[in-house]
């Protein structure tokens, strides 16, 4: 999955979906999650550097990962690759 191109994401950590006109407010984490799924990382390799760059454990990880991919799809932030 991947970010999908037209989502503008600040350094602050403010998303702007300009077909609905929406924006969005992500924390630290989730900002570095963005970043990587404009890069197309894998979920691994997400998984991999969220565990290594924050004091979280794996099974909060994956918690927090699904909560927030959930809502990035809910929002219609994310597009599934074409390789999924």
């Amino acid at each position: 999955m991947k970010l999908r191109e037209n989502i503008a994401v600040s350094e602050s950590g403010f998303l702007f979906d300009p077909n609905s006109g929406e924006s969005f407010s992500v924390n630290a984490s989730g900002k570095e999650i963005l970043r990587l799924l404009a890069k197309g990382k894998s979920l691994a390799e997400i998984e991999t550097t969220i565990l290594s760059d924050y004091n979280i454990d794996e099974k909060s990880f994956n918690r927090y990962m699904d909560d927030f991919l959930h809502t990035l799809r809910r929002f219609n932030l994310i597009e599934a690759a074409t390789d999924e």
